[in-house]
């Protein structure tokens, strides 16, 4: 008997070891196969490919438990098909998610004493390079520790000299299509990240508020109701709903406002079917150049935008009572100013979702500005004429891209359907430099040729650095950075190798056969994704949108600093180990569905994984001398149970196949404790101690441990090849040889073309 049989299970002894053991294999990289996949007659799957893009963990921390569900699910789902025999792909990378990291290293620097502004870009950025770089080494380290069995030879960064090719080649190729503008419209600025944020990372906060109901000025026919009383020196009309009664008369007019509050107001009543008739009012006060709702309005109607707030959330208007003051302070300004004019009919308290930048908490302004925008409902000619919109619509409704939850489906085409412009323009520091360049303002002509300056190019996009063929002058890069969804959309095909259009990895691998992210990026990242793919290199990049659930604490409360409710997955880990994390992870937790993690689950299969180790003890101790006969027999009692096992070896062949892995763990969970141990290995003890069938006794327990440990290995690796080794080291003397070493790239207990046990 192996000594180390004969102690409990002790993940810590083991798990660094095995991973070893397997990273030293070269059997992650797909290119490397064992020699019974590479043989067309024993491996039926030969041909078939099947890879994943790993979402990529942004780089400015550690791994937190969301991670460990999502690469628990997928390392599951490689290690099944590796075992299929298929040339299996899990590629891994990191996000340098541009503003998060941007926003971390400024608030660490602002710890230092340091500010931004006074290093300047090329100091900021070095810092920024140096903290990514360890935080990468974290993940990865991290990712070793939860066993995922990753190809790290391609190992990729959204950040690298590879994928910055990339995106500048895709921006250029959208410009030149006219799929990418520059333009003055409302986005959402943060004030306090001095950034542009896109709605999908916008943070709403329900607060308390005011509602205010006023008359612009006494002989103004309209009460308007608003939150935000100090926009209202913007306001360039009052919109009513076309049937509203109440309103009718008044549509078309057009009222001065000498004095409101020191500003001159010129509104308009107009018609819009936005309205609704029945909130508030009825009416509704439109600023255009701060709401992106009004902004919409005023482009149906034709109205001016005068800007009131500027980008520091402060008022921009000349009265000396707003002027500069903090947006807070000049709303208690206007108000008091309503009620000394006795223009407040009424102020109630309410609730109000309000709008917040998710990595920096500020109250988000829409403002008027000039960005980069992609035009999402522009005819693509080379695309059937096919708008963005269309194209990532079109194979989830024909069924080339499946959904899962399929719930998720409508809400995925209302998020497409109401999709604006797409801001791709930030006004950081880290991150893709926008490729466009600036002529310097004052031309220089050529030394000894004649002066051309008229036909000096004043922009050009280009991905490298032009230089002006008429003059001496400079181009000088745009400042602004790219949303890092952006550089992020192109992440299927970028890590394989385009913008080669022949890059073999490329052909092989793409389209990718699953994405597994949380539903909440549903928009941010797989909806563009689908956009990039579908435009740039005319296939899906994916064949399945796993959405996974999100993991919250035993309270069912979302994972927050502020809560102080944050669990450490490392230290889980090298308490409980890996392979019970895992289990915890994706045991009942079906597509989509938020879970409550429990400690208490994890520590069930600790004990789960000692009940593994023990009955290997009890199978090999029992079998240690025993020769195996070349045909097995079984007793009537022992061929029923192998039977069930074949049967079930069907069953969950058939739902690994539909991604069904939570409900496949739980089944094997069971039938490993409840019937293989709790049943046949008692009915077996009585038979050996009896020596009654005694040889069919052991014949069972010996496949039946061995073919177990196969079917469980892609949810429990470490515990289950460790034991696996353990059998090859005696395996030569009296167990017939059946594997070239290593149990992560044995053969899958069953054969899909004869459809039986292999």
């Amino acid at each position: 008997m192996d000594a180390k049989l004969l102690k409990p299970y002790n993940p810590k002894e083991t798990e660094n070891k095995i991973y070893k053991l397997w990273e030293e294999s070269g059997f992650f990289n797909p290119d490397n196969r064992p020699e019974w996949a590479k043989n067309k007659e024993t491996n039926k799957n030969y041909n078939k490919i099947f890879s994943i893009i790993l979402p990529p963990p942004n780089a400015t921390g550690v791994l937190h438990l969301g991670h460990i569900l999502e690469h628990a699910i997928q390392d599951s789902i490689i290690r099944y098909n590796r075992m299929r025999g298929k040339q299996t792909l899990w590629l891994p990378g990191t996000d340098h998610a541009a503003i998060a990291t941007d926003s971390k290293v400024t608030k660490m620097l602002e710890k230092e004493g340091l500010k931004k502004k006074d290093m300047g870009r090329e100091k900021f950025l070095e810092r920024v390079n140096e903290f990514v770089e360890g935080s990468r080494k974290t993940i990865v380290s991290q990712l070793r520790k939860i066993g995922a069995s990753l190809d790290w030879s391609r190992q990729a960064f959204t950040l690298d000299e590879k994928r910055n090719f990339a995106v500048k080649t895709a921006f250029k190729k959208m410009y030149d299509d006219g799929l990418i503008y520059r333009g003055s419209r409302i986005v959402n600025w943060d004030p306090k990240g001095q950034t542009v944020i896109s709605d999908d990372e916008i943070v709403y906060e329900e607060r308390k508020a005011k509602l205010y109901t006023f008359k612009y000025s006494k002989n103004f026919p309209i009460l308007i109701s608003t939150t935000r009383p100090e926009t209202k020196v913007g306001d360039t009309a009052v919109a009513v709903h076309p049937n509203d009664k109440r309103y009718k008369n008044y549509i078309g007019n057009s009222y001065v406002v000498k004095d409101f509050c020191g500003v001159k107001l010129n509104i308009k009543i107009i018609a819009d079917e936005t309205v609704e008739k029945d909130f508030g009012t009825g009416a509704l006060g439109v600023t255009p150049a701060h709401s992106i709702t009004d902004w919409e309005i005023a482009d149906r109607h034709n109205l001016n935008r005068p800007q009131v707030i500027n980008e520091y959330a402060k008022m921009t208007v000349n009265d000396e009572r707003l002027k500069e003051k903090k947006t807070t302070e000049a709303r208690e300004i206007i108000v008091e100013w309503l009620r000394n004019k006795k223009l407040l009919e009424k102020e109630e308290e309410t609730n109000q979702n309000v709008a917040t930048a998710e990595r920096t908490g500020g109250i988000i302004e829409p403002l008027p500005k000039l960005q980069w925008f992609v035009d999402v409902n522009k005819k693509i000619s080379d695309r059937n004429n096919k708008s963005f919109k269309e194209l990532m619509l079109e194979p989830v409704q024909n069924g080339k891209i499946k959904i899962l939850p399929d719930h998720f489906v409508k809400v995925y085409y209302n998020w497409i359907e109401n999709l604006r412009d797409w801001c791709i323009s930030r006004q950081i520091w880290y991150g893709h430099r926008i490729p466009v360049w600036y002529h310097e303002p004052i031309c220089i002509p050529k030394i000894g040729k004649e002066r051309q300056i008229s036909k000096c190019l004043e922009m050009i996009v280009s991905v490298e650095k032009p230089i002006c063929e008429h003059c001496d002058a400079k181009y000088i890069q745009d400042p602004d950075t790219l949303d890092t969804w952006f550089s992020s959309g192109l992440w299927t095909f970028s890590t394989l190798g385009w913008p080669d259009i022949n890059a073999p990895d490329l052909k092989k691998f793409h389209p990718t056969n699953i994405i597994n992210p949380g539903y909440e990026i549903l928009f941010f990242w797989v909806a563009r994704m689908i956009l990039m793919s579908q435009y740039l290199i005319k296939e899906i990049p994916f064949k399945m949108v796993y959405l996974h659930g999100m993991l919250r604490d035993t309270k069912g409360q979302k994972f927050s600093k502020s809560l102080d409710n944050g669990v450490d997955p490392i230290n889980i880990i090298e308490e409980y180990g890996a392979d019970a994390l895992r289990m915890s992870m994706i045991v009942g937790i079906g597509p989509g569905a938020d879970a409550k993690f429990d400690i208490q689950k994890v520590k069930a299969y600790s004990k789960f994984a000692n009940k593994i180790w023990n009955v290997a003890r009890f199978v090999l101790d029992n079998t240690k001398d025993f020769t195996f006969p070349k045909t097995p027999s079984y007793d009537t009692e022992d061929k029923k149970s192998d039977e069930e096992l074949k049967k079930l070896i069907t069953e969950i062949t058939k739902e690994m196949e539909e991604y069904k892995f939570y409900i496949v763990a739980e089944k094997l969970y069971h039938y490993f404790w409840h019937t293989f141990a709790d049943i046949i290995i008692e009915r077996a003890k009585k038979k050996i101690l009896t020596n009654k069938n005694a040889d069919s006794a052991k014949i069972l327990l010996y496949t039946h441990l061995t073919t177990l440990l196969k079917i469980l290995h892609p949810f429990m690796p470490f515990v289950t090849e460790e034991i696996w080794q353990i059998i090859n080291s005696r395996r030569k003397v009296v167990i017939p040889t059946e594997t070239s070493g290593l149990l992560m790239i044995e053969k899958w207990p069953f054969d899909d073309v004869q459809g039986k046990l292999c």
